[in-house]
């Protein structure tokens, strides 16, 4: 009985961190698709456009990165 009840904790313990690292890597997926989006939409402002914004060409990635830092909190 102790063996069985061993192997069930372990099989349940790894499908458990198998569980997370699901979740972790969803996690990771989702920003960086937010990432992508973020860039691929700024970029495709003209140079006055990112003016209004505040925000000049050299720091698109930058500000991408940081819009999706602030909104995975």
């Amino acid at each position: 009985m102790t063996i069985a009840t061993h192997t069930y904790a372990s099989r349940k313990a790894r499908t458990n961190t198998l569980i997370a690292m699901m979740h972790a890597w969803q996690d990771t997926w989702s920003k960086r698709r937010a990432y992508m989006r973020t860039v691929d939409e700024l970029s495709a402002l003209s140079d006055r456009e990112l003016a209004d914004l505040g925000i000049t060409r050299s720091a698109i990635k930058q500000t991408a990165q940081s819009a999706v830092e602030i909104t995975r909190r």
